[in-house]
């Protein structure tokens, strides 16, 4: 965790902050090791602290030791830190750093009444989220277990799955198979979706029965020691495609496969959506593929940075990314590939295991 607070503290150093504010609970964890997500924490000129309640107390505790821990109790987050910056004796007026894309307005008025009168609030915007974009060995290793959970599950239910099956029946036997398999926790909720609900991106699961003829989309994701994992796999019901669908499925596996081969290295995010978006263009179906390729997976589900048209970062080794091409067609079906990805020196190592040509379920 020292290497984790030195960058906290290069983030305060280099933006002239006295100290910082984190309301993330993703972020509190990264840096601490607290991995309840009720609280805040504190750094301040040296001192570093975890408010929360009584609740959670002992667990901060017991994961972040290096931490003071300080119970809110009833006099409430702003005013506790009102109180410790003036335990500090604090002469002059300070500069606090505080995660505005993370808070709520209520909570921010707090701490402007609050802390008015000895701090100066400075955005953060996106700096401290940008320290969990490179993945250390824990953090590869924690979630290649969790993708290698979602591998052990979809092999499980292309088994279970049958005509006549819900929606609904499919994604608990799905998420049921996860934790069994050693999962904590879902990722996000598990999309399971079937025939013309398969074009719906991200579709919940419902009282559908799946019935031959039916392209079935499983989006899914798991977590392991707190990182996420997540896989699409699109299948069929029954024997024989038509051709539209083949020819549909042919080409986002086309495009996932060609975008795949553009991860490394000072790769650039919007190139690598840009290969697997220009070849469902020239197929007809650009108007049918609307959101981003991927994004990053790490504590959260969505992590920085993104493949996708707005996002320029250039890929460094460690980060993750999801490689995830879709067509959409309303009212008729839907095919989403999706693999997860770790970028090496030499390229990527593809976490997700799990066939990608067409399954027939008969």
């Amino acid at each position: 965790m020292d290497k984790r607070f030195n960058k906290l503290e290069k983030v305060i150093a280099d933006n002239s902050l006295d100290g910082v504010i984190l309301t993330d609970g993703y972020n509190i964890h990264y840096i601490s090791g607290y991995k309840g997500h009720t609280g805040c924490m504190l750094v301040i000129k040296d001192n570093k602290y975890i408010l929360t309640d009584s609740r959670y107390t002992e667990q901060v505790s017991i994961e972040a030791p290096d931490f003071i821990c300080v119970d809110v109790g009833l006099e409430g987050y702003s005013k506790t830190i009102l109180r410790l910056i003036k335990e500090l004796s604090c002469q002059e007026r300070i500069s606090i750093g505080f995660e505005n894309e993370e808070i709520s307005y209520k909570q921010y008025k707090a701490f402007e009444e609050s802390l008015g009168e000895v701090a100066s609030l400075v955005c953060l915007d996106n700096k401290v989220n940008a320290l969990r974009m490179v993945k250390d060995s824990y953090e590869i290793e924690c979630i290649a277990k969790a993708e290698s959970i979602g591998d052990e599950a979809f092999n499980h239910i292309i088994e279970f799955i049958e005509a006549g099956m819900t929606e609904k029946q499919v994604a608990l036997e799905l998420e049921y198979a996860m934790k069994s398999l050693g999962a904590s926790g879902l990722s996000f909720d598990t999309i399971a979706a079937s025939g013309p609900n398969s074009s719906l991106p991200h579709a919940q699961p419902s009282d559908r029965v799946l019935q031959d003829g039916d392209f079935l989309t499983l989006d899914f994701g798991c977590i392991y020691d707190g990182y996420c994992s997540d896989m699409t796999r699109t299948v069929y019901i029954g024997e024989e495609p038509n051709k539209k669908q083949y020819d549909v499925y042919a080409t986002v596996l086309k495009a996932q496969r060609e975008a795949l081969k553009l991860v490394k290295p000072g790769a650039r995010c919007s190139d690598i959506d840009a290969c697997a978006r220009n070849i469902i263009a020239e197929a007809g179906y650009g108007d049918y593929f609307g959101h981003g390729l991927g994004h990053s997976v790490g504590l959260y589900i969505h992590e920085e940075p993104r493949c996708s048209r707005k996002c320029d970062t250039i890929l460094e080794v460690g980060m993750t990314m999801t490689i995830e091409p879709g067509i959409y067609l309303p009212g008729e079906f839907g095919v989403r590939i999706e693999d997860l990805v770790v970028v090496t020196e030499d390229g990527y190592r593809n976490l997700a295991f799990s066939e990608k040509n067409l399954f027939l379920l008969a």
